[in-house]
Order: C-alpha cells, then sequence, then structure tokens
C-alpha cells in the first residue's frame, strides 16, 4: 500500500454475501508491484457540486461513509482526480483514510484537466502544469508519494501529450509517485507515450453499452502487458436497475447525465430493456443487475478491475462485492444478445 502512510491493524474478514472478500483474489497491475482487487472504489461522484461533470449535490459524510464500507468489503484501491470537484473528491477521500482504521488503499488519481475559472474544463499536458497537479495533489491527499498517477484525457498537439508523459515519467523518477498510467487513449496515443517511458495502466470506459474497446485497445492492452482498470462499469448508473425515467427527470440541473443521450430517447428503452436481462441473471446469484453489469466486464482477460462508485454505505453494500460474481458462459450470452442492439 502506500508507502508513505504507517501500517495498522489488519481487520478481520468481513463476509458479505456468503464470501469473505478477503479470499478474492488481487490481479497484478500492469508492470507494477500493485496487486489489485477486482473492484476500485471510483470517487468521481463524491467531488459534490459545482463543477462541470458533476453528479449533483453530495454530503460528505455519506462519502466518507460509502468509502469506509468499500474498504470493510475487502477494497484495496481508490480512484479518483483532481478534477473531481475542482479538488474535492481527493479531500474528502484523505479525510475518510485519516478516519479508517484498517490497512491503507492503495490511491490513484488523475492530472490534465484544468479549470479556466469561467466553468469550462480543458485537458492541459504542460510539463510545468503537470507537475503544479501533482503538487497539490500530494497536499490534498496528505501523501508522499502516488500510488498511480493517470493523464486523465490526451491532448490533439502530439507535442504536448509527449511533454506530458516525459513530465509524468520525471516524476516517477523523482519518487512523488510510483507508477504511471493513461485514461481515454486510443492505441496511437499509447504508442507515442511507450516511446518515452512504459505505461503501467490504462483508464477506459467500458460497459455492456460501449464496447468499442474491444476491437483494437483491450487486445492491445492485453498483447503490450498493460493493465485494464474500466471505468463507468454500469454506465454511470444506467445498469444498477435503479434508474427510471421518473428518477432521470428528477435529476438536478447540475447532473451531467439529465441531458446525456444516453439517459434520453431512443437509446433509453434500449438500455432499460439490457437491464432486464441483467435483473433476470442476477436473481438466478441473488446479485442485483449492477453487480452482475460490473462481473461482465471482469471476464475479459484483459482488464484487471473495475472502478465502482458509491455515494452511500447503503450503495456500496449493493456493488463493492461483484468482484465475487462468476458469470457462466450461458449468462454471458444471454446478457449481450440485447447489449448487441446497444452497441
Amino acid at each position: 500500500m502506500n508507502p508513505s502512510k504507517s501500517p495498522k491493524p489488519q481487520n478481520p474478514p468481513t463476509e458479505f454475501g456468503h464470501v469473505s472478500m478477503q479470499r478474492v483474489k488481487t490481479k497484478k497491475l500492469g508492470d507494477s508491484d500493485i496487486s489489485i482487487t477486482p473492484v476500485g472504489f471510483g470517487a468521481w461522484a463524491i467531488g459534490g457540486t459545482g463543477w462541470r461533470g458533476a453528479w449533483g449535490p453530495q454530503d460528505d459524510k455519506e462519502s466518507i461513509a460509502a468509502i469506509h464500507r468499500a474498504l470493510e468489503l475487502g477494497v484495496n484501491w481508490i480512484d479518483t482526480a483532481a478534477v473531481y470537484g475542482l479538488g474535492h473528491s481527493e479531500e474528502v477521500v484523505a479525510r475518510a483514510l485519516v478516519e479508517w482504521p484498517g490497512p491503507q488503499p492503495y490511491i490513484f488519481t488523475k492530472c490534465g484537466l484544468r479549470s479556466d475559472g469561467s466553468g469550462k474544463i480543458r485537458e492541459v499536458l504542460k510539463a510545468d502544469s503537470i507537475r503544479r497537479e501533482c503538487e497539490e495533489s500530494l497536499r490534498r491527499l496528505r501523501v508522499e508519494s502516488i500510488d498511480l498517477y493517470q493523464i486523465h484525457w490526451p491532448v490533439d498537439d502530439t507535442a504536448e501529450l509527449e511533454e506530458g508523459w516525459s513530465a509524468m515519467a520525471r516524476l516517477q523518477r523523482e519518487g512523488k509517485v510510483r507508477w504511471i498510467g493513461v485514461s481515454n487513449f486510443n492505441v496511437e496515443e499509447m504508442k507515442r507515450a511507450q516511446s518515452i517511458a512504459p505505461i503501467t495502466s490504462l483508464q477506459p470506459p467500458y460497459s455492456l453499452i460501449r464496447r468499442e474497446i474491444e476491437q483494437e485497445i483491450l487486445p492491445f492492452c492485453q498483447r503490450e502487458g498493460i493493465g485494464v482498470i474500466v471505468y463507468s462499469p454500469m454506465a454511470s448508473g444506467l445498469l444498477t436497475g435503479k434508474m427510471t425515467r421518473e428518477r432521470i427527470a428528477r435529476l438536478p440541473d447540475d447532473d451531467w447525465r439529465k441531458d446525456h443521450p444516453s439517459f434520453q430517447e431512443p437509446k433509453l428503452s434500449e438500455h432499460l430493456a439490457l437491464v432486464e436481462s441483467l435483473r433476470a441473471v442476477g436473481a438466478k446469484h441473488g446479485r442485483s443487475p449492477g453487480e452482475v453489469a460490473i462481473a461482465w466486464t471482469l471476464t475479459h482477460p484483459a482488464v484487471t478491475g473495475a472502478i465502482v462508485g458509491a455515494r452511500s454505505a447503503e450503495q456500496a453494500d449493493g456493488v463493492m462485492n461483484a468482484g465475487t460474481l462468476r458469470l457462466t458462459s450461458q449468462e454471458k450470452t444471454e446478457i449481450e444478445a440485447p447489449s448487441e442492439l446497444t452497441v
């Protein structure tokens, strides 16, 4: 775990869904010395309101309770980013870990998305900007070294992309970050980065309604030994089984999902039909549709882990154990048949 933190007593195994999370196998992340649980805690939504990309208002106490519950269930990594709440998510993660009595999880965070002060977010991969972001994240997270530091989004300018990745490699050599990865990169962008320094991991979107990375990106990562931690495996709540037309209509105005095409017709009906297939498979295992959706992403051999968000301890209870669910080939076929319509 993070070497800057003193070890704390190990909590006893937590039983959830009749499976002890301590018996869940971890997987090595790319070329690193980090082995992660199948599910990690995603801290996007806990950034709160007041920024582009928000999920609406969020209670920090609920966020901390969600993190603690995820750790109780055996999750050993947290993924956040400087842009989530413009630093607020990282601060909440730090507060949660100060109060946590058990072993400290790995902390993954991201850089490269900067607010221009007027509410707009833009990609910036200049070396001085990345170094400044790293120092700010270290301060907010209250650590001496970040376990995995990732470029959040690439830029079109090849020279700036290479400058940014070179800056990441320097931070790694200096010990400010232990391992470096990328997020939302395509194959060509990863090849450019690899010519400068190795890539430990890629963080792409992946779910039953977003399967485009199966064609080139996942095979490339598998060949190159790049770890893959996928985000939005439940399609930002669409595949949880709790999203309805009525709930979408009631989403706060600053929840980015409210007007997103995936949450609107004509796609919405297809997505909700897919949820019913997930529900049917989940019923056989006593699991939720969201758990089935997450477990499906983990069946791909290139995927190391899935980032799963939760905004309360109750939500964490419902999804953080998805890594213990094993789907049969027949169940995968049942799930994928309706999902082909949504791709």
